[in-house]
């Protein structure tokens, strides 16, 4: 794709956008879950199961200021700064007007997606009386970018946060709509799950044409030092390390015995979480490559090797 093929949605986000679309989504006191056991392990191991299985609610009330914490982290440090920068044209990279004002629905979307997590989180803490535990203030990305980013040579380093933002923005989809999907939980958290996956589903779509366009243009060169920082980006990206800090966090905040403590701190370190070809967020990240044509690239092939199937 070439930069003058590009087609704005802005028409698209005019009539779509949630912003512009959905009403306030209002946490309901109706006694199901806040958040899919699912996406806790922890509250799923024998230990707990059988040890402290009351302390669920608290555990998955928890998790989902975690989860809303990393929202809001990715979308006004990570996506924010890239789209922000792309639609002030100042990014290294330049793209045209069509790009740069969509990459500013981009910009409103993420920090009102930001927003509504905020709101749910203060409604939470208002219904059930849990204030959060300490959360983690970063997430992967904010360790995985810049390490790609330094493997660049100056005039590379804008397309690496391009094409890791693009990444970025197009591993969750599924992962997302799974959760909109999980009739366990709370319809209200259901919405803003469905919410966040309308907007992104325009978003993914941006971002891979940007890389196309990037990538249709880029030296061969470029091509084979941007492949090489690939694997070195997904290494860092794809890692549970936050994820288990905090389930360990989680624990020492439980009201058990410190026996119990320490079972369920041998659960977690136990839990590994292999990062193979058919894992589902390899899967979302091999499509996005693909939509970006990187992956007809002979030196991105050979660098992705071990994520294909």
């Amino acid at each position: 794709m070439n930069a003058h093929e590009y087609q704005s949605f802005a028409d698209s986000w005019e009539r779509r956008a949630t912003i512009r679309t959905r009403p306030r989504r209002t946490v309901e006191d109706d006694g199901k879950l806040i958040y899919p056991t699912s996406r806790q392990p922890l509250v799923t191991s024998a230990v707990f199961m059988e040890q402290c299985p009351h302390l669920t609610d608290f555990a998955l009330v928890q998790s989902l200021y975690k989860f809303i914490n990393d929202v809001v982290i990715f979308e006004t440090e990570i996506v924010d700064k890239t789209a922000r920068s792309i639609a002030k044209d100042s990014f290294a990279i330049r793209f045209p007007f069509a790009c740069r004002y969509d990459a500013m629905t981009v910009v409103v979307d993420e920090d009102y997606h930001a927003l509504v997590a905020m709101d749910y989180l203060q409604q939470t803490i208002e219904l059930t009386g849990i204030e959060p535990i300490a959360l983690p203030r970063e997430i992967e990305l904010s360790r995985s970018i810049p390490k790609a980013m330094e493997m660049a040579p100056e005039h590379l380093k804008a397309a690496v946060e391009l094409i890791c933002v693009a990444v970025a923005e197009n591993t969750l989809t599924n992962d997302v709509a799974a959760f909109a999907r999980d009739d366990t939980v709370k319809e209200s958290v259901k919405g803003l799950m469905a919410d966040h996956l309308a907007d992104e589903g325009r978003h993914s779509s941006f971002w891979a044409r940007l890389t196309r366009i990037y990538w249709s243009a880029a030296p061969a060169e470029d091509r084979q030092i941007l492949a090489s920082i690939m694997p070195v980006f997904l290494s860092h990206y794809l890692t549970n390390d936050i994820q288990k800090a905090f389930d360990l966090a989680l624990i020492a905040h439980l009201d058990t015995s410190e026996q119990v403590k320490a079972a369920l701190r041998l659960e977690v370190e136990a839990m590994d979480f292999p990062i193979t070809p058919g894992h589902p967020l390899v899967g979302n990240i091999m499509r996005f490559f693909r939509a970006s044509a990187m992956l007809e690239d002979p030196a991105v092939q050979s660098s992705l090797a071990a994520y294909l199937i």
